[in-house]
């Protein structure tokens, strides 16, 4: 397994394999001389049909004789990717993951400030679903 992911071209655009690069949004790898080169050598637009984007775990499926690139992309981007390649069930789930970690983002300072405001341990635990001990090891902070 490798590291990067890889942009590749499939011969049919009726392939699932891969997501095309704007189903990631822009990756800021497409605007690199180095990608802006290897379209250019495939005579291939940046909004080609047949130009795919898997992530590193999945380079082992793209077909042998295909034109590949590896491509660095953000800790975003390959959340992005890894998503838009997920079985549907997956991805589902994996929404509701993204959500919970956006609710919980600085949860330990939300902890901290409504004990600091005086709301009382057992109300905090009780509005937010915490553990009692959690939201008492908050007030450590």
């Amino acid at each position: 397994m490798t590291d990067d992911a890889y942009l590749f071209l499939v011969a049919d655009p009726a392939t699932p394999l891969g997501v095309p690069p704007t189903a990631v949004g822009e990756p800021a790898c497409m605007q690199t001389s180095a990608v802006r080169a290897w379209l250019s050598a495939q005579d291939v637009p940046a909004t080609s049909p047949r130009l795919r984007l898997v992530p590193p775990e999945a380079t082992g499926a793209i077909p042998g004789n295909a034109e590949r690139l590896p491509v660095p992309l953000s800790d975003e981007e390959l959340s992005r990717l890894r998503h838009q390649t997920a079985p549907e069930a997956a991805a589902a789930v994996e929404k509701e993951l993204l959500a919970y970690r956006n609710c919980t983002d600085g949860r330990e300072e939300l902890l901290a400030r409504a004990l600091a405001a005086g709301v009382a341990p057992h109300r905090i635990a009780e509005l937010t679903g915490e553990d009692p001990a959690a939201v008492t090891a908050a007030a450590g902070r």
